[in-house]
């Protein structure tokens, strides 16, 4: 027994060193070099913080993009989906309440053409995303509102359109809290 009391106790300590010491500086290291310096990547105007690019905000005001629906209203803290099945009546008039929301503040539109994104909920309740799609249906509204031309809003939406990551893992995307700071300061 005491043969392997000495090895066990040596191991004990490196592990220890390896995982309690080394590998945490390492990622707080990686962490520093990442955008935001670890502390998530902030979206400043005139120098104050206005929100968190990777987490989605409430944006309900028809002179603004749309957000996506949250399932946590946009609380961080308590980041999660519905839950409710596909077949839920409870979650099927919820999204229909949606849909007849978005109808209502989206003349023009029909029902068939809404992206699934603005009357579902994310897994997360906190996508900060929307496709390219789901940010030009609601080009015409914003453009009525601002009185702004609408070619100038869909080149607004081309302008924060990301392409797929490395081109072709995931869908375009277009950060709704960083377009609608770009629309704010759009002349």
């Amino acid at each position: 027994m005491k043969k392997y009391l000495l090895p066990s106790l040596k191991l004990t300590l490196v592990l220890l060193l390896i995982c309690s010491v080394i590998y945490p500086l390492f990622i707080a290291a990686v962490g520093k070099l990442s955008p935001g310096g670890g502390n998530g990547e902030t979206v400043k105007v005139n120098g104050k913080v206005v929100g968190y690019a990777l987490i989605g905000q409430k944006f309900t005001d028809d002179k603004y993009f749309w957000s996506r629906p949250s399932a946590v209203d946009y609380n961080a803290a308590g980041s999660a989906g519905s839950n409710k099945g596909p077949t839920n009546p409870d979650y099927l008039k919820q999204v229909q309440d949606r849909i007849d929301t978005f109808l209502v503040h989206n003349p023009g539109i029909k029902k068939e053409e809404i992206p699934a994104e603005l009357v579902t909920a994310s897994g997360s309740g906190e996508d900060p995303d929307l496709s390219p799609a789901a940010a030009r249906i609601q080009v015409k509204r914003i453009s009525v509102i601002r009185k702004i031309d609408e070619s100038k809003l869909y080149a607004l939406v081309d302008q924060h359109t990301q392409g797929p990551l490395l081109g072709f893992l995931g869908p375009s995307k277009v950060n709704v809290l960083k377009l609608n700071v770009a629309l704010d300061n759009l002349k």
